[in-house]
């Protein structure tokens, strides 16, 4: 079940990179609240295949699953609920706030997956 996969690693430090980049450095009206939470997903998704010899396909919708479970934690205001309010990497890492928009952006996260490993597989 464990199995290191270098091309999903890359993939994933890329991400995590662009990912870190954007959370220090972007502060506009798309690419940080838009961009970040579409990439998110695939970030996780890499993350997950880089060491773990599963599905692809469930693997993409566990992934997305695991994001609405996320964006739903953030309607219930999880953070405060846990005592996080004040703590700067958790409201990173969890969010602060839900949003109809993150779940599209994690769903078009998710058929970029789907699509890829479609072309993948094609070749």
């Amino acid at each position: 079940m464990f199995k290191f996969n270098q091309n999903y690693f890359i993939a994933f430090s890329l991400l995590l990179f662009t990912e870190i980049f954007i959370a220090l450095y972007v502060n506009d009206s798309f690419i940080r609240p838009y961009f970040g939470d579409y990439l998110v997903v695939i970030l996780i998704y890499c993350f997950v295949m880089s060491i773990l010899v599963f599905s692809k396909w469930k693997t993409a919708f566990y992934v997305l699953f695991f994001a609405f479970v996320v964006e739903f934690l953030q309607y219930l205001d999880c953070i405060k609920e846990l005592g996080l309010q004040n703590n700067k990497f958790a409201k990173i890492i969890i969010g602060t706030s839900f949003s109809w928009h993150d779940v599209l952006c994690y769903i078009l996260g998710y058929f970029t997956i789907v699509g890829f490993e479609i072309l993948k597989k094609s070749k």
